[in-house]
């Protein structure tokens, strides 16, 4: 493994330290002071850091402390809790789905795999509370960027809709994971201490007018960099397109998809889709300069030697790629031990290796290919058999597959569904999503997980949580 120098290793620990703490109880200016010290800032935007410790309102008085403040939200994003690569949703809902198999010691992690998760798994606990933390940095954004006198309309509006659009994300993630969660759009800690949970519509509902809000901020705006780093007018309709579909808006789905299907391309070959300049990235989280140089995601996954692995692909997911599908083949790779007794295979999409002397890959949350999904979806749900067809074929054709066989409504579904699974196979949990939506979960995982209960489509509030804030009750059921 590769050693992390000193340096490094202090931005980390300081990082740590920094989401330890839940929103409900952290100070606004505590946020601000300690995104002005994280040197991680700097690596999402091409910024210098300030060079002295500067109050809250300060903050505000230029555009470029507002662009560290935000690049530590996305920093932070990457190194810990749902969005990062090594413990987040890619490998953890891996496990709890039909994706990956684990075989490592830890126990948080273990009861994930098992479905017997209890209420004070540490996992669990540090995603509520680091997404909260980031909740609560956005808000500060929004606020202080609102009050400040100093910037240009166009920047309080880029400011605002991307602290915008990262605080409706974080809380798609917490609803898809926990249902009715509360939907923070505040600093005020005396309110955040009482806030309460939202039904899972409502919370729903008001991410979409988040987001509506952020693209009518954003929109006609310039990318602020060529490479997809910084959320921009895209990044938001790629997450309008998800939430719509989530919750059965077709005609807003198709709306939206369309609109970044007319504007990005397909990267066609297989084996440069996760690269960091892929034409098909709507948005990605950008590698770290000094360690990793590559995706968490990549240094998570790849198995490196047998005995020795912690994550696998299951049988399950590789006997569900057809013969001559080119993502078998390029998306996932075989390792065996000395002996050649026993073959494992792993996600092999991120290709680069720790030691490259540059990043060659970033971290990918959001892509075409779920566009064309989404619409195709939406299109078979309005009765545009066809149309769908179509979007799904446009992925099947890059896969070396035939046309779909599928002429009915159920019958695309069901086709697109499975297309889901084995083109955003171990990205950011859309299969477990996609099974909790689609009433799929206990149909497939009831064979595959022996301690499968129906209660497992929710994680359990933390019970620290309840603990602090009783208006958090009840415990979601079979906690």
């Amino acid at each position: 493994m590769k050693k992390i120098d000193k340096t490094t290793y202090h931005k980390r620990t300081a990082t740590k330290s920094f989401i330890k703490d839940t929103i409900f109880f952290r100070p606004y200016h505590i946020l601000i002071l300690q995104c002005m010290l994280l040197s991680g800032c700097t690596e999402f935007v091409e910024v210098d850091p300030p060079q002295n410790i500067l109050i809250a309102e300060t903050v505000f008085e230029d555009p470029a402390t507002v662009e560290s403040a935000m690049a530590n939200l996305y920093f932070n994003m990457r190194e810990q809790g749902m969005v990062s690569g090594n413990f987040g949703l890619t490998p953890v809902l891996g496990i709890y789905s039909d994706e990956l198999d684990y075989y490592g010691f830890n126990v948080d992690l273990a009861q994930f795999y098992n479905h017997n998760i209890i209420a004070t798994n540490n996992r669990v606990e540090l995603w509520w509370n680091q997404a909260y933390n980031l909740i609560y940095g956005a808000n500060a954004i929004i606020e202080g960027v609102e009050s400040s006198k100093a910037l240009s309309n166009s920047e309080r509006n880029r400011f605002k809709g991307e602290a915008l659009f990262v605080r409706s994300y974080l809380h798609s993630q917490l609803v898809g994971l926990f249902g009715d969660v509360p939907y923070i759009k505040t600093t005020d800690y005396q309110e955040n201490n009482r806030v309460s949970r939202l039904p899972e519509t409502a919370v729903y509902e008001t991410i979409i007018v988040d987001l509506e809000e952020a693209l009518g901020l954003m929109e006609g705006q310039e990318p602020e960099t060529s490479n997809r780093i910084i959320p921009d007018a895209y990044v938001v309709k790629a997450l309008l397109a998800r939430m719509h579909l989530y919750v059965g808006s077709w005609e807003h789905a198709v709306s939206y998809s369309t609109g970044l299907i007319q504007n990005f391309q397909l990267e066609m070959d297989l084996d440069r889709v996760f690269l960091k300049a892929s034409p098909e990235t709507i948005w990605q989280l950008q590698a770290d300069d000094q360690f990793p140089i590559n995706t968490s995601e990549g240094g998570t996954l790849t198995i490196e030697l047998v005995p020795g692995q912690t994550y696998a692909l299951t049988d399950h997911l590789l006997s569900s790629f057809e013969e001559n599908d080119l993502r078998y083949e390029q998306w996932t790779e075989p390792i065996s031990d000395t002996d050649n007794t026993i073959t494992f295979y792993y996600p092999h999409k991120y290709k680069a290796d720790y030691n490259e002397t540059e990043s060659l890959e970033y971290s990918i949350l959001f892509r075409l290919t779920e566009q064309y999904l989404i619409r195709a979806e939406a299109r078979a749900r309005l009765g545009d058999l066809i149309g769908a067809a179509n979007d799904l074929n446009r992925i099947r054709e890059r896969a070396g597959l035939a046309a779909t066989q599928a002429n009915t409504q159920t019958e695309l579904l069901e086709a697109i569904l499975k297309e889901r699974q084995l083109e955003l196979f171990t990205e950011q949990g859309h299969r477990w999503f996609d099974l909790k939506r689609t009433g799929n979960a206990g149909t497939i995982l009831d064979d595959i997980k022996p301690n499968w209960n129906e209660t497992n489509l929710l994680l359990p509030i933390p019970e620290s949580q309840l603990e602090l804030n009783p208006n958090l009750l009840p415990q979601n059921a079979g906690y």
